[in-house]
């Protein structure tokens, strides 16, 4: 038999109150896979107004074999055939930091977090300040008893188990385990609890669970609280995850696991591969020095951004690396020097010569000049929208996530000059394609699941701007016959011009001087 009671106060002996009973059920089996062993109830509570200020309410859950009661006082109460376990209904999470957020203009009422106007002004002058905690509502509470005959030595409980048991130290046996399952428990199915509650639902179930998958359960959980504890999962990861379980095609996820262990490898190849090509370049003859500028630039943002919104290391540290990857690709494409004159040492960039000696500066110079003009009217539109109807927490989080945003939804614009030079140069003989065809691998990964993912129409269209451009590529691929008197894009040069006619002695020393050569050429490329 099961009684269930709630109370403001986590003990509980005032077995006689019969408001406080909520639920009581009868002859229940235990470890016995039937349709009666799992019970459930729906009923509404009305909250007081203590619960309403962050007041507390514990279910009491009493058990004790049929016909026997749980009141101690009770003459025929027998201790060991009746237990009880407590759990609370309410839960005091910390407030997220985006409840700090304000309109900067400060004139939009509706805009603003409803903070306590002390607690607001602290947030404005500090970011570390006393954390604020909300008490919420947990809708659903179930009761798993466990299906557990174990016999465990006294002094060697497993040290998971061991937290859970409810021995007897007369006879040292342990009662039934209670289990009180909140693994499927979204934070965002909780209820913030305030003065304008009035009414709430309350979900109950008992039922039997297995011992392995109780076991799974806290292993799981666990393993969760490893991770945030090294800042590899941030709070709300979890519950996405969990949500994958509940809401996702199992097919689908089998799926996506599959299909993202290929863009992890694409997206190696497509790393190994970039490092390659600018490591081995010699010639930024076709290259766009101005793109490479820029997407350092980008990178920098982007990596800024994170870090202001409290991303998980394991992001900082990927987007840390491309960082500095990008800004190893300047020192290949111009000259970097460090410029001792001042006071203070600065870096000095400098063009290279295979740069400057050709029309591709110039192309470059042109097509970026008029691009810049489109990106900075598109950047300024964004970012007075953003000023006027988003919420931010500072002015610096405004102007980082309004170049982010511009960053994420116009950066094909950094990929327009490359295009133009091959226009210009009608060739794309210089083109990094075996990184580019990876990425391009990916970005395909990418379409199939825009339309599976839950993500804003915004970012779900940012996703096939990068198959704009490539297709381009290959359509300039596809026209543009290939050069083979170029420069290609490791530093070397085709076919030689046709040589005046010589006379045979000539012909032959010259067919000696072709045959070493050879040979010489040989050797290299067997090294």
């Amino acid at each position: 038999d099961m009684w269930m009671y709630l109370s403001e106060n986590d003990k509980f002996s005032n077995f006689g109150n019969e408001d406080a009973l909520i639920w009581h059920e009868t002859n229940i089996p235990y470890a016995v896979w039937t349709p009666t062993s799992t019970r459930t109830h729906t009923l509404t509570y009305y909250p007081t107004e203590a619960l309403k200020h962050n007041g507390s309410l514990y279910a009491h859950v009493y058990f004790s074999r049929s016909g026997y009661p749980v009141d101690p006082t009770d003459p025929e109460y027998e201790q060991k055939s009746a237990f009880g376990r407590t759990h609370p209904i309410v839960a005091y999470l910390r407030k997220s930091k985006a409840g700090h957020k304000k309109s900067l203009l400060g004139d939009s009422d509706e805009s603003e977090e409803k903070l306590p106007p002390k607690e607001n002004k602290e947030s404005e002058d500090k970011e570390e300040g006393p954390v604020e905690y909300i008490s919420y509502w947990k809708p659903n509470v179930t009761i798993n008893l466990v299906d557990d005959f174990t016999r465990y030595p006294q002094n060697n409980i497993p040290p998971n188990v061991a937290p859970y048991l409810n021995v007897d130290p007369t006879t040292n046996s342990y009662y039934p385990t209670v289990f009180f399952n909140e693994f499927w428990l979204l934070r965002d199915k909780l209820t913030a609890l305030n003065e304008t509650v009035k009414e709430l639902t309350l979900n109950l179930e008992v039922s039997p669970i297995s011992m392995t998958k109780w076991q799974l359960f806290l292993q799981i959980e666990q393993s969760f609280q490893v991770h945030r504890s090294y800042g590899s999962m941030l709070e709300g990861e979890a519950d996405e995850l969990k949500r994958v379980f509940l809401e996702g095609n199992p097919y689908l996820l089998g799926l996506t696991m599959i299909v993202s262990l290929f863009h992890s490898l694409f997206d190696f190849l497509a790393f190994k591969n970039d490092i390659q090509f600018w490591n081995k370049n010699k010639s930024m003859e076709g290259l766009s020095a101005k793109s490479v500028v820029l997407n350092f630039i980008c990178q920098l943002i982007i990596f800024l951004y994170l870090l202001d919104n409290d991303t998980s290391w394991m992001i900082l540290a990927s987007s840390g690396v491309g960082v500095c990857i990008e800004f190893w690709k300047i020192g290949k494409a111009m000259h970097v020097e460090i410029d001792r004159s001042g006071k203070i040492p600065m870096l000095r960039f400098r063009d290279r010569e295979s740069y400057t000696q050709n029309k591709t500066k110039e192309y470059d110079a042109l097509a970026m000049k008029y691009l810049t003009y489109v990106l900075l009217v598109l950047m300024a539109g964004f970012a007075i929208y953003s000023l006027k109807y988003d919420k931010h927490k500072s002015w610096y989080s405004w102007i980082l996530s309004s170049l982010t945003s511009c960053v994420y939804m116009f950066g094909f614009i950094m990929m327009c000059p490359q295009l133009f030079i091959n226009y210009k140069l009608k060739s794309v003989a210089h083109m990094p394609w075996r990184q580019m065809t990876y990425k391009f691998l990916n970005t395909i990964i990418d379409d199939l699941f825009a339309f599976v993912i839950k993500m804003p129409w915004l970012h779900r269209l940012s996703v096939f701007r990068d198959d704009v451009i490539f297709l381009i590529y290959l359509y300039q691929r596809w026209v543009y016959p290939v050069d083979k008197k170029r420069v290609n894009e490791f530093g070397f040069g085709g076919e030689d011009e046709p040589a005046a006619p010589q006379t045979l002695e000539g012909a032959a020393a010259a067919q000696q001087i072709e045959a070493k050569a050879e040979t010489s050429t040989e050797d290299k490329k067997t090294k």
